[in-house]
């Protein structure tokens, strides 16, 4: 059963950091392209940042504006997204995916499976 949980999000002030990860079980999470994504309330989910299976092509969305890193252990099957110099408009539920297909190694992702997801809460 493929299983994907993330962890590492929290309360932090504007401007503060996290680090969120994502670790799988039920595959080799290597062969995957993996994406990050994140629900406000009140609104629709969004896709934050993707890392490819192979090469680990990066990509972001404009609004990361370089405050963003995701990278990938593949020894410990874990994605993480390291979130820098956060606003309070990035706080949302986070989730990470991937999909399961014929180009699941590649970004972007059409997601098949998700985590559960993680609170961030960017508050003073």
């Amino acid at each position: 059963q493929v299983q994907l949980v993330e962890s590492g999000g929290g309360v932090v002030q504007p401007g503060g950091s996290l680090r969120l990860s994502c670790a799988a079980s039920g595959l080799v999470l290597d062969s995957y392209a993996v994406g990050w994504f994140r629900q406000a309330p009140g609104k629709e989910r969004e896709e934050v940042s993707c890392v490819s299976a192979y090469d680990a092509s990066t990509f972001y969305e404009d609004f990361v504006e370089g405050r963003f890193t995701i990278f990938r252990d593949n020894a410990a099957s874990t994605v993480y997204l390291q979130m820098n110099s956060l606003k309070p408009e990035d706080t949302a539920v986070y989730f990470c995916a991937i999909e399961r297909g014929p180009y699941e190694s590649a970004c972007p992702i059409d997601p098949s499976d998700w985590g559960q997801g993680t609170q961030v809460t960017v508050s003073s």
